[in-house]
């Protein structure tokens, strides 16, 4: 397993998580199997937005006495208390609904407190005027609560709530028919929804990714709405990709399920190559980095892909990413022009030409 840091706070988050969307239909006994076998294979981060109450005393018992090294994601207006999912945006239910989620999973405290499925900014805008949000902060100042993170379909949402500052984590659905305009949960374009990943890695908030094979679709080239489809790996490595991600986090049913998902860790790089969407992306995000690293490797000793985020966290207003860019041995002035880079890109960037613009911004 490899693990990436959380600028809020350092904690060290599997790359891979677990979603719990389906699990509840596997049954008490195979449940538990399942969340060993991830505990197992060094799997530390669950999200709690369960399809039905049924996890939740499963994981309290298969964390019993190793609590410390796992990080729970628990939802803020998710209500289980019926058996089945419920939301909810009444603060006296979301109270209601917490407690019976901390009893169910014998813990007393929150690695990271979500406000749940916010997608309408009256939602929002609800949450604020019931006190959800200062009910939240109360319960990170008294320890209840470790990390305070937001759930959204939403860019325009995701943006407000970053401009309150008090986001550690945001959970965001992220493929690439969602990044293309593509499904029921497209929402926003392209460029939004790019600007909102590099907002999130500009100012440290890690992103957890929800929805990576767009419910199955991708999977299936009947249903991609690409008309091609995708193996799973190939949309893990493209969520990973994206600027702020820390975790994706996929649903299972089952051990068969869970295994075939951690076979991402010893798959080849081109099982992983999602370059193949490059050939069916809308014209108007040909040219766009997406840090894929097919351009590499450079002749001429450049990392493309690290100059390119550099220089896009800088224009989105990353104070560090200059610094950064400074400690790199090879910088976007040191190209020379073959254009290897340029014959490599499915996304038709032309690098060369960038690299002559990031030189000039940087000043080197």
């Amino acid at each position: 397993m490899e693990y990436r840091r959380l600028p809020h706070g350092g904690e060290q988050i599997s790359m891979i998580g677990l979603g719990n969307s389906s699990l509840g239909e596997a049954g008490e006994k195979e449940a538990e199997e399942t969340i060993a076998l991830a505990l197992e294979n060094g799997i530390n981060f669950f999200d709690m937005a369960a399809g039905d109450a049924a996890p939740f005393p499963v994981y309290g018992r298969a964390v019993s006495g190793c609590r410390s090294p796992v990080y729970f994601q628990v939802h803020f207006g998710a209500d289980y208390r019926s058996g089945k999912y419920g939301w909810t945006l009444n603060l006296d239910e979301i109270k209601r609904s917490v407690e019976w989620q901390l009893k169910a999973l014998r813990t007393d405290y929150i690695d990271f407190g979500f406000l749940h499925c916010i997608d309408e900014e009256s939602d929002l805008e609800t949450a604020i005027a019931q006190g959800t949000l200062a009910y939240m902060e109360d319960l990170k100042r008294q320890g209840v609560i470790r990390h305070i993170g937001l759930s959204s379909h939403t860019p325009a949402v995701a943006q407000k709530v970053l401009d309150r500052k008090i986001l550690d984590m945001l959970m965001f659905s992220i493929n690439p028919a969602y990044d293309y305009c593509h499904g029921e949960y497209a929402v926003g374009s392209g460029d939004e929804r790019t600007m909102l990943y590099r907002r999130c890695e500009a100012e440290g908030v890690g992103i957890s990714v929800m929805k990576a094979f767009s419910g199955g679709q991708l999977l299936d080239a009947k249903t991609s709405p690409f008309g091609q489809a995708l193996t799973e790996y190939q949309c893990m490595q493209y969520a990973l990709d994206r600027p702020g991600v820390l975790t994706v986090l996929p649903g299972v049913r089952n051990r068969k399920d869970l295994r075939r998902v951690l076979g991402f860790l010893t798959a080849t790089e081109e099982e992983k190559d999602y370059s193949v969407i490059g050939g069916f992306t809308p014209k108007e995000s040909a040219g766009v980095c997406v840090y894929c690293n097919h351009c590499q490797p450079c002749p001429a000793g450049l990392d493309v892909v690290l100059i390119n985020k550099y220089y896009d966290l800088a224009l989105a207003g990353d104070e560090l990413a200059r610094p950064h860019y400074a400690t790199l041995g090879a910088k976007a002035s040191d190209c020379v022009g073959c254009g290897h880079c340029d014959s490599r890109c499915p996304f038709h960037v032309g690098q060369v030409r960038r690299m002559e613009e990031i030189a000039a911004y940087f000043g080197s």
